[in-house]
């Protein structure tokens, strides 16, 4: 393998380790513990050695962030297939479900951590959509499309339903987090029960 190639591999594998490092260390002490040095010690690198791979500690914080939001949105896109909206709504709510429980730590950091740098997933460069929008926007679409069909009312309001339902099933997720014991019923029920209940009473009964 010629140098230049072994070098740009041994550069991209010691950034990951510095964001695995930072990762850790959120997940343990918070966005607020998170420092250079500590990650420098992670790493048993130099702080001035981090620095050549980022900028500063908040630049970290928002690349852990912006990956977070990148695995969800990959996890949801499967769930985004169903042609009927009504039908991919619950989908998606189950895929998001499935992927929070399934990466409690990613969750964890992206949702219920520092919000300064949870905005790092909702925008990449001005104008672009970051992984987050891309994500919430596959909601959007749904409920859209549902409008389109006069499925819902002519003044609803798609964006405004699809944060609705995001912010329903992040607190059904919250909760099975952070409560060991509460809510009771099951993960499925529960994220069933929203969806009817949600979605069947803003459709038309024709």
């Amino acid at each position: 393998m010629a140098v230049p190639q072994r070098r740009a591999r041994q550069k991209a594998a010691l950034r990951e380790e510095i964001l695995d490092a930072a990762r850790t260390i959120v997940l343990r002490d918070g966005f607020d513990g998170l420092t250079m040095r500590k990650i420098a010690e992670a790493v048993e690198y130099s702080p001035g050695a981090i620095y050549l791979y980022f900028p500063s500690r908040d630049a970290i914080a928002h690349e852990l962030c912006h990956q977070g939001f990148a695995a969800l949105l990959e996890a949801l896109t499967p769930a985004a297939g169903a042609v009927d909206p009504r039908e991919r709504l619950a989908d998606l709510g189950r895929a998001y479900v499935r992927f929070a429980l399934e990466r409690p730590e990613t969750y964890r950091l992206i949702f219920m951590e520092d919000a300064k740098f949870t905005d790092a997933g909702f925008a990449d460069e001005p104008g672009e959509p970051g992984p987050g929008e891309c994500a919430l926007g596959l909601l959007v679409r749904a409920f859209a499309e549902l409008k389109e069909q006069r499925r819902l009312p002519a003044t609803a309001d798609p964006h405004a339903l699809a944060e609705v339902f995001w912010t329903a099933t992040h607190g059904i997720v919250s909760l099975k987090l952070i409560c060991r014991d509460y809510p009771v019923t099951p993960t499925d029920e529960l994220l069933e029960t929203m969806s009817r209940a949600l979605l069947d009473g803003l459709l038309k009964t024709k």
